[in-house]
């Protein structure tokens, strides 16, 4: 086979402009291809006996799993593309759809009641016209309604066949893709392959899947996302473009292509990207702020002044030569940029920001979760995981699950699962020292790089160490962590399979912890040994405290926040965009790869052209694993601590943040319909444990910026130095109040400097120290006032976890998880359901025959004068508000015990579903 029919399925080439795709449907056109299973034959009949054995058990295993499928109602269809791969094409029917549905407690839309609408909110005339003006303001980033049509608001309610007439089964789309995905793999996930029937774990696509028997199951994309005129081809061309980063997520259309699970991560990470835009603004403002303010800055204007000729003791030992404090200028305004007044208000922003953010998500997604019908959902018992079931196969002990009443292999809680559980988390706190330790080599980086350079006798040796060190130690950090991170997934899979977890929600969970508190350490371990440890215990000369023999790695006069900052800035904007490149690149990779491995030893030109139906190109797509979405969410929660936790430090944090998203949604939404299988819809209610990893990280936060301020910056020596020292309240004088005097006489063997560039009796350092002129009890001591700027950074610390905790606890009590309206709406649906069910089911019982009940379309049209009534005369007045009541004429009508009561028929103005 040549090169070029190799290569014919690369996503490079335009070969999907010949795929022969038309509907995904049966050969009948009349049936829709719901799911697909794939399997391939091999070639095994001149191998060995045990490979031969293998082949035929796989085949008995496929017969009897598609044979229970059949009987469950499912239609097949059989497709073999080659003589080694073959495709099952699935359809459920509706009689299979609507049982599922039901025991699947699946919310469906119901019937629409004519006329029946929720009351408009009674807005201020004002209000009005501020939401025209926002809306006309914001017209450009909207969805094109023309192109993604709002979709119409209906009542749900929980599917029972034995109320049909809530429902209007008739119409075609009643069962949505998601609908029949979800079902289908239901079955998929419950099936035996086993006629024994002592064999009761033999059941399961996962399971025949994880044997080899299967190679893949999926449901099919809608069509080529290449080609107009298919919803695949809509969103890849209107939301996952670029050039469309500017609008909205048509949220409501991702969650019907791909799925609750998949929409609520868009909705998500749309809804965190636009809270992120107050946050930008304000860290811009802190940045602008101190640039406006540069020159005016007394700290940066006297380190800057060659005027003052402040001579700095050596930053090592013997190689290292005095300097003057000028070296520093560059790096010192530099600092100020992001350590300035307004600092302080931005981080006590950030911190309400954090909860504002949190506290509106759970009312949006209680929003979006309600309008997918997702009220009131709760995971159902979970069966056992295949792995779990795979390695307790031979497990001697058995129990009885008190939920489905099956025996089950048991897993013995102190011989078993206590030391299992022990080793794991004996072997997190391995990595997380090995994680520290990474961190520690770089820092000896650090001390030995600083020793070498300081070998080149080169008037700008200071100014170039102070930024070449911390640059390229951060990078090399940055390597470090992405390196470490491989390993640390796979060692954290292996980990909680020896947890022999029984359900997938408690594996996800387990993971989930073990992972992110991995990242955690590995990504945040170097800020906070930069932020809370360097330059805190150094010593001062003639008694330097030393690690290894080396000194302490020491803070310019202006503090450690500029080093901080550039720490933050390599990581993190390192990390998202070697993150963005790979997410697109590796993918394509993948892809390419299965494409030539299909088409390997296809060298008839049928075979070819089977491999490019719908179900062959999904194929050679890449499959979504275990764990979907876990690496999207981890990313993302991984940035929002860096946003959050050290947003003092780097108040450009959001907005590098914002940049990336805005590019990460278009590029995950071009990642998830190129390359990636469609997913099977999954339920979920919200985004799981991942909210309360980020309510941690918030009230985290509001400790470390607090530390950060207090002892990182220059915030409370300047403010204790001002209100104590100075006479006129200014911070004239700051700079030499901040440096202490030595005398170079004192220096021990071996510390000064072997070949001094100049004649120095006295060098200054920073610390709070007496003099040389002090007595030789007091002689390079602590001063009072160092007592004093600790116990006010103290002070500190206490009043902003204070102050700040009252306000997240104010907001979070202010902002209710669900809005009026929407509780509201929550119980106008339950009440119409009930009433209309109440009525249904009482016409029923009354009617002798069929031709006395009225059809379901007919209630419904009078239900609504039904329910008016009973709003005029105030029965369940909590729940409906008619706008207006008007006269009307009286009735009688027969109530449920037969007497005749009058009633008024009313008239009350439209409303409007909200």
């Amino acid at each position: 086979m040549s090169l070029a029919h190799l290569l014919r399925g690369l996503p490079a080439d335009d070969s999907e402009q010949d795929i022969k795709m038309g509907p995904n449907m049966f050969s009948d056109g009349l049936r829709t291809v719901d799911f697909v299973l794939v399997w391939m034959d091999e070639n095994v009949s001149s191998g060995k006996r045990a490979q031969i054995a293998a082949a035929e058990n796989a085949r008995l295993k496929r017969e009897i799993f598609e044979r229970n499928l059949c009987a469950e109602g499912l239609s097949l269809e059989y497709e073999d593309a080659s003589e080694k791969l073959h495709f099952v094409k699935i359809h459920a029917s509706k009689e299979v759809l609507a049982r599922y549905t039901e025991i699947l407690k699946l919310r469906m839309p119901m019937k629409r009641v004519p006329d029946v609408m929720f009351p408009k909110e009674e807005n201020l005339d004002l209000m009005l016209e501020v939401k025209s003006f926002v809306k006309k303001v914001l017209h450009f980033v909207r969805v094109d309604e023309s192109t993604f049509p709002p979709l119409e608001r209906t009542f749900t309610a929980e599917f029972s066949r034995d109320k049909k007439y809530l429902f209007d089964m008739d119409d075609p789309d009643f069962f949505s893709h998601s609908v029949r995905a979800t079902v289908v793999d239901f079955i998929l996930d419950r099936k035996k392959f086993s006629d024994k029937a002592d064999d009761v774990f033999a059941f399961g696509i996962n399971r025949l899947i994880a044997d080899g028997v299967y190679k893949a199951a999926f449901p099919l994309h809608d069509g080529d996302y290449r080609k107009p005129g298919n919803q695949r081809s809509l969103l890849f061309s209107e939301w996952a473009s670029v050039r469309k980063w500017v609008k909205y997520q048509p949220v409501d259309y991702i969650k019907e292509y791909f799925g609750v699970k998949y929409g609520l991560y868009f909705a998500w990470l749309g809804f965190y990207t636009h809270m992120l835009i107050p946050a930008s603004i304000m860290g811009l403002v802190c940045f602008f702020y101190g640039l406006a303010t540069l020159y005016s800055n007394t700290l940066s204007e006297d380190i800057c002044n060659p005027a003052t000729n402040i001579t700095m003791c050596p930053l090592c030992d013997r190689t290292c030569n005095y300097w003057n404090l000028t070296e520093t200028c560059t790096y010192a305004r530099i600092t100020y940029l992001f350590d300035n007044p307004f600092t302080v208000f931005f981080a006590i922003f950030m911190s309400f920001w954090a909860t504002l953010f949190l506290e509106l998500w759970k009312r949006y997604s209680a929003d979006i979760t309600h309008r997918w019908g997702l009220t009131g959902f709760d995971l159902q018992a979970e069966h056992p995981r295949p792995e779990y079931l795979a390695r307790l196969a031979n497990a001697r002990e058995q129990k009885i699950n008190v939920i489905t009443n099956v025996s089950e292999p048991y897993v013995p809680f102190w011989k078993v699962r206590v030391p299992a559980t022990l080793l794991s988390y004996s072997v997190v706190l391995l990595l997380i020292t090995v994680a520290i330790g990474a961190v520690f080599g770089v820092v000896l980086y650090r001390m030995s790089v600083l020793t070498s350079l300081s070998l080149y006798p080169d008037s700008d040796t200071t100014s170039y160490m102070i930024m070449f060190i911390p640059i390229t130690a951060a990078s090399i950090n940055l390597v470090c962590i992405m390196c470490l991170n491989y390993f640390y997934d796979w060692l954290a899979v292996r980990l909680t399979e020896l947890e022999l977890l029984r359900t997938q929600t408690e594996f996800d969970d387990s993971l989930t912890l073990k992972i992110y508190l991995f990242q955690f350490v590995n990504y945040y371990t170097s800020i906070f040994y930069i932020a809370f440890l360097k330059g805190k215990f150094v010593g001062y000369p003639s008694k330097y405290n030393r690690i290894f023999k080396f000194r302490q790695e020491e803070c310019s006069p202006g503090g450690c926040l500029m080093e901080l900052c550039i720490q933050l800035a390599i990581i993190m904007v390192g990390k998202q965009a070697m993150n963005s490149i790979l997410e697109m690149v590796m993918p394509l990779f993948w892809k390419s790869l299965n494409t030539i491995r299909l088409k390997t030893g296809m060298g008839k030109e049928e075979e070819q052209e089977k491999c490019r139906t719908r179900w062959a190109e999904d194929y050679k797509l890449l499959d979504w694993g275990p764990r979907g979405l876990f690496y999207e969410y981890l990313e993302m929660v991984l940035q929002y601590g860096f946003v959050t936790i050290f947003v003092a430090a780097f108040p450009l944090a959001p907005f590098f943040a914002l940049l990336n998203n805005v590019l990460e949604m278009r590029l995950d939404a071009k990642k998830f319909l190129k390359f990636y299988r469609r997913p099977v819809p999954k339920r979920v209610k919200n985004i799981g444990v991942w909210f309360r990893i980020m309510d941690i990280i918030a009230r985290m936060s509001v400790v470390t910026n607090a530390f950060i301020i207090a002892f990182s910056s220059n915030f409370i020596p300047r403010l204790v130095y001002m209100m104590t020292v100075t006479r006129n309240n200014t911070d004239v004088g700051f700079l030499n109040f901040t440096l202490a005097y030595f005398n170079t006489s004192d220096f021990k063997e071996n510390e000064a400097p072997i070949h001094p560039n100049m004649n120095v009796s006295i060098c200054r350092y920073a610390e709070f120290r007496n003099s040389h002129l002090e007595p030789p009890g007091l002689k390079y001591k602590r001063p009072p006032i160092y007592w004093h700027i600790l116990a006010a950074r103290l002070a500190f610390v206490v009043v902003f976890q204070n102050v700040v905790g009252m306000v997240m606890m104010t907001v979070q009590w202010c902002i209710p998880d669900m809005t009026r309206k929407l509780r509201d709406e929550i119980r106008r649906e339950a009440y119409l359901t009930n009433e209309i069910i109440i009525r249904q089911e009482m016409l029923r019982a009354r009617g002798s025959a069929a031709a006395a009940l009225p059809t379901a379309d007919e209630f419904l049209q009078n239900e609504k004068q039904y329910q008016y009534d009973k709003a005029a005369f105030g029965s369940e007045g909590d729940l409906i508000s008619p706008r207006a009541v008007g006269e009307g004429d009286l009735s009688e009508s027969v109530g449920e015990d037969g007497d005749v009561r009058k009633r008024r028929s009313v008239e009350i103005s439209s409303f409007e579903v909200v």
